[in-house]
């Protein structure tokens, strides 16, 4: 499989003179949507101790609460994509993110453990709307810079998911879960702006741009070659996210339980980490357009290992460098790994981007349970014993094709 190339003519930008380049204000439009969507998200996380703290909950019951948010969204995404795929619905998108709306309002106010749940589910629903026809804007906004349009979109995500974690230490953590509900405003802010945007996705589908950008084309692989690569990017993507859930949904106790440091500290730490993957992604997809996705998913995966092997033994301070290090190295994959699967099949660009967000978010959430469920066992270090192994499966990138000639040149 090594011997075979995606062509450079399905990866090289368009240069139709009727399109505008690259349509920095709706990136930017959805990016600072991906913020609002990814930071009502992190919320949930990082609201975890103090859930833990009112209801009692084990960490089996924290990692339930993972699952159940991330499996409404992975169930989904993949569907809503083939669907969109199809028959495109640009106001999805506003309509899909009053499900997160819902979601933290009924957070705020959540009595139980069920109840806890069942928002958790309507954030992560809000989710599987977003992520696949987002994803697919930012393709038809990109002017043929595809690596680059994914990361400007990809790091509001990760920019408002490091924030979560820190306006819950500066809200949450001193006033309590009742001003969760002060989020939700953020989820009608991002209606809005996705209105506009939808209007700007409903006009450009049946222009030039809409054509040259979302229409199918040959790769020259077999069947065969683009399944075995898509299952190679399956494989990183369960490496990456298994090992990323031990860090979002378990950091915080880590060291609270090693370090003794406290609730709102922990927090920080969190903060420092999230905001490092927010830097990795910028650098991602620019890099993949111009040296090929191939070597920065290698590279992104593999690279992070060593530091993730020394991780569980090194003292607070060197864990921080750690965790920032770890978190620019790894984060700079995804938006490789979806672009090289979006132009391994080309046309699918709905189907393609819910399947492999659906797969983050689902590892994610099973990577929690699974992982929450071995804290209870044996230790929360125990976890990060274990999970210091997962980058190494970053090897397999060696089995993908090799992109086209300008990659090369």
């Amino acid at each position: 499989m090594n011997e075979a190339t995606i062509p450079a003519a399905s990866a090289a930008p368009h240069k139709d003179k009727s399109s505008s380049g690259v349509a920095y204000r709706v990136l930017t439009a959805i990016s600072v949507s991906h913020l609002l969507n990814d930071m009502m998200q992190s919320v949930l996380i990082a609201l975890y101790p103090v859930l833990k703290g009112n209801f009692d909950l084990t960490f089996t019951q924290i990692g339930f609460i993972t699952l159940a948010f991330q499996f409404s969204a992975s169930l989904l995404q993949p569907l809503i994509g083939h669907f969109t795929d199809k028959r495109p619905k640009p106001y999805s998108l506003p309509i899909g993110m009053s499900f997160t709306f819902f979601g933290l309002i009924l957070l705020s106010q959540a009595w139980n453990f069920t109840s806890i749940i069942i928002a958790a589910s309507l954030i992560g629903m809000g989710s599987s709307v977003f992520h696949p026809e987002s994803s697919r804007v930012a393709r038809l906004a990109s002017a043929g810079q595809h690596g680059l349009a994914q990361s400007i979109f990809q790091v509001g995500g990760n920019l408002g998911s490091s924030l979560g974690p820190l306006l819950a230490a500066l809200i949450i953590v001193p006033l309590g879960q009742g001003s969760v509900a002060w989020f939700s405003l953020g989820a009608l802010l991002a209606i809005a702006i996705l209105y506009r945007v939808s209007r700007w996705y409903s006009y450009n589908l049946t222009s030039s741009r809409g054509h040259a950008t979302l229409a199918k084309s040959e790769t020259g692989l077999t069947r065969r070659q683009t399944g075995g690569a898509l299952s190679v990017l399956l494989v990183l993507v369960f490496s990456k996210y298994f090992y990323l859930a031990s860090l979002t949904s378990y950091l915080t106790f880590y060291l609270i339980h090693r370090f003794g440091t406290s609730i709102q500290n922990a927090q920080y730490c969190l903060f420092v980490f999230l905001f490092a993957v927010a830097l990795g992604t910028v650098v991602g997809g620019p890099v993949g357009d111009r040296i090929g996705r191939k070597r920065v998913i290698w590279g992104s995966i593999l690279g992070a290992a060593p530091f993730a092997l020394m991780l569980p033994y090194v003292n607070f301070t060197w864990t921080m460098v750690l965790v920032f290090v770890i978190g620019i190295i790894i984060a700079s994959a995804f938006s490789a790994i979806l672009v090289y699967a979006q132009e391994l099949v080309p046309g699918r660009t709905g189907t393609i981007s819910g399947l492999f967000f659906g797969l983050a978010f689902g590892m994610a959430g099973i990577g929690a349970a699974a992982l929450g469920k071995l804290a209870d066992i044996t230790s929360i270090e125990f976890v990060y014993h274990v999970c210091a192994f997962l980058p190494l499966l970053g090897v397999t990138a060696f089995l993908l094709p090799n992109e086209g000639k300008r990659f090369h040149s």
